[in-house]
């Protein structure tokens, strides 16, 4: 079972815009995100629970299968800055983080026959919490 997600709508409307810009050779990706905002709770910005990863956050996690632990701010492509300092959404671990709360886990397929199980320990900076609601 997936675990209860939930994202602000200016999230949700500058994800569904992006998709629809990406070229048939994103399909997969474009798949798997689309699931994720058919089954998110889509709140205001302002009823956000500072708890929950939204784009922007700075956000640390453990990938369950190595006990690595990292700490990465996710984000929109244009925003990658090629670093593991920042992760694209369009990345299979930066479109399964989207939504979570602190210490919820999920497994998320990383390709065709792996897949990734990660638990989400903490929040360093949510946009939302902060008031930056312009990002």
């Amino acid at each position: 079972m997936l675990p209860d997600i939930c994202i602000s709508s200016r999230d949700f409307e500058r994800i569904e815009n992006l998709l629809d810009s990406l070229p048939k050779s994103y399909s997969d990706i474009k798949s798997r995100l689309l699931s994720e905002l058919g089954r998110a709770d889509v709140l205001d910005a302002t009823l956000i629970p500072p708890t929950v990863v939204t784009m922007n956050s700075c956000v640390t996690f453990t990938v369950l299968s190595t006990g690595q632990r990292m700490t990465s701010r996710l984000v929109y492509p244009k925003d990658q800055d090629g670093t593991l300092n920042t992760l694209s959404i369009l990345t299979p671990i930066g479109s399964a983080l989207l939504g979570l709360s602190i210490g919820a886990e999920i497994e998320w397929p990383i390709d065709v026959s792996k897949t990734m199980r990660v638990r989400i320990d903490a929040i360093d900076y949510q946009p939302e919490r902060s008031g930056d609601f312009h990002l």
